[in-house]
């Protein structure tokens, strides 16, 4: 069985969160500059080809040079790559080459939900606790090795340390030797990416652990897709749909929004005698939005459905945190 890495997680992350930034950037691009083409004479260099190009660079990196800061990158440029494959992925399915094929977008975000699964699940198995003794001292001798031309950070040593405790005395203290034969490196400055991304991780945690945000957000998952449900009634009733050319879809929007909407009044009728199961529907009325509501969304409202992607991301943090400190207090 081939060795588990410990922050494979981290890498397939780095590739879809790069590979989302692109579609976006791409699309903005192209919307602000009026789709140009690059070619002439009858060529069009389409920017499906430039994406292969990353993904065999970005590949090539990861084949080519060893340790994390290398897989990391292979994994942006990847994830760049990919990125611009699949923004043209309209093209592809359909015999009149249509870009703008309306289901492209639902396709694309399908993809990218996909890929967040596989993330999730390769987190929860390729954890400390998750992985063999073996696997533990395979990752940290990749560790160890990685910082040979360069030298380890004592934060990097503290972590090949606990990599390794519990696989044995022999093991724990061959490495500590090895340890001692690699240089010692400063920590490289910290920068403003990493403050930004740290001040945006700090605010996170601070509004998830609100309790005052929690009613708001409840309010909103009980009214939010009822009234959906009622406004496409009501364009139903007064013909506004009559132009609709993604009937289907529609109906998802609508079929999923009656879904949620009967899991959180359900869960609010809850709320007063089991408020950890209610919690519980809340999060499972977010996740079916997400992964059923949101692509009949994205094929409705193509890409302006990214804010409600991101406002429904927000909320299923808020619930999470809630839900967790309930059964936290439950199992006092």
């Amino acid at each position: 069985m081939p060795t588990r890495a410990i922050d494979a997680a981290a890498y397939l992350q780095a590739f879809v969160l790069s590979g989302v930034v692109t579609v976006l950037a791409v699309r903005a691009y192209l919307q602000a500059t009026n789709y140009p083409q690059l070619g002439g004479g009858g060529l069009h260099i389409a920017h499906v080809l430039w994406g292969g190009l990353l993904l065999v660079v970005g590949l090539g990196i990861a084949l080519v040079f060893l340790g994390g800061g290398p897989r990391t990158a292979g994994a942006v440029v990847g994830g760049v790559g990919f990125g611009l494959f699949i923004d043209e992925v309209g093209k592809f399915v359909t015999t009149r080459t249509d870009y703008f094929y309306a289901p492209a977008a639902a396709i694309i975000y399908v993809a990218f939900a996909l890929l967040v699964l596989l993330t999730q699940a390769v987190r929860g198995r390729t954890g400390r606790a998750r992985l063999t003794p073996a696997e533990r001292t395979a990752n940290a001798l990749d560790l160890v090795l990685s910082g040979l031309p360069n030298g380890l950070t004592d934060r990097r040593r503290i972590a090949v340390l606990r990599l390794v405790q519990g696989t044995g005395p022999a093991t724990e203290a061959a490495l500590s030797q090895l340890l001692d034969a690699v240089p010692r490196r400063e920590p490289p400055p910290v920068r403003f990416w990493q403050r930004g991304a740290e001040w945006t991780r700090r605010l996170a945690a601070w509004a998830v652990g609100r309790r005052w945000l929690v009613w708001p957000v409840v309010v909103w998952l009980v009214v939010e897709p009822v009234v959906t449900v009622v406004a496409v009634v009501l364009d139903g009733v007064t013909g506004a749909l009559d132009q609709e050319r993604e009937w289907g879809a529609v109906l998802g929007v609508t079929a999923t929004a009656l879904v949620t909407a009967v899991l959180s009044l359900r869960a609010a009728w809850l709320l007063r005698r089991d408020r950890t199961d209610a919690f519980r529907l809340f999060k499972l009325a977010l996740l079916v939005d997400l992964l059923f509501g949101q692509v009949f969304n994205f094929t409705v409202n193509q890409f302006g459905a990214v804010s409600a992607v991101a406002l429904d991301l927000a909320l299923l943090g808020v619930v999470t945190a809630e839900h967790r400190r309930l059964r936290r207090a439950a199992d006092r």
